[in-house]
């Protein structure tokens, strides 16, 4: 079983693109849950959600305590101590930055790190500051946990052929931006 954990803030489209992601995984045979976690349920506040994604019925329904995948929509969660929580050196890293690495003081214990600026993405192709579209064609591309047409094919259907165009985007310039062998 893959876990996986969502920051991101309110009004950003973290459980859109979550449950996106649990239809293209269904769709092509697997199965996949999402639970999203709200605080103060407004936009811009902090929200997060757990994702699990195996080849079995998954019966577990708890919180993703260490993360083999973390997906931060917003590169402003990364001082909050709840983002980092619980990551191993196995844990993969997906951020919607335009900063470099020295300035987002990533956790030492990070191996592998990947950015791309799905904000201005978003902006660009959709007119509209929702990056989940493009983190979506990110988190594909760098997990390779969800079959790449499959997962184009829900963004259209849910999202429409311009977020399609960002998710596709995204998937190509996404790049990683820290990798530290051996650990």
């Amino acid at each position: 079983m893959k876990e996986i954990r969502f920051h991101g803030r309110g009004g950003q489209g973290v459980v859109k693109s979550a449950q996106t992601i649990v239809q293209a995984i269904v769709e092509t045979g697997s199965y996949a849950h999402f639970i999203p976690f709200f605080g103060v349920e407004r936009r811009g506040s902090p929200v997060f959600g757990f994702l699990r994604i195996d080849d079995k019925d998954i019966r577990i329904k708890t919180q993703v305590y260490e993360p083999e995948v973390l997906v931060i929509m917003d590169d402003s969660l990364i001082g909050m101590n709840q983002t980092f929580q619980g990551i191993t050196d196995e844990c993969k890293i997906i951020i919607n930055t335009n900063k470099p690495i020295e300035e987002l003081n990533i956790p030492s214990k990070a191996k592998e790190v990947y950015a791309v600026n799905a904000t201005k993405i978003a902006l660009e192709n959709i007119k509209v500051n929702i990056p989940n579209t493009a983190m979506l064609g990110a988190f594909a591309k760098v997990t390779e946990l969800v079959e790449w047409n499959a997962l184009k094919k829900q963004i259209k259907e849910n999202f429409g052929k311009s977020n399609v165009t960002a998710a596709k985007i995204a998937y190509d310039q996404v790049k990683c931006i820290s990798y530290q062998e051996g650990k």
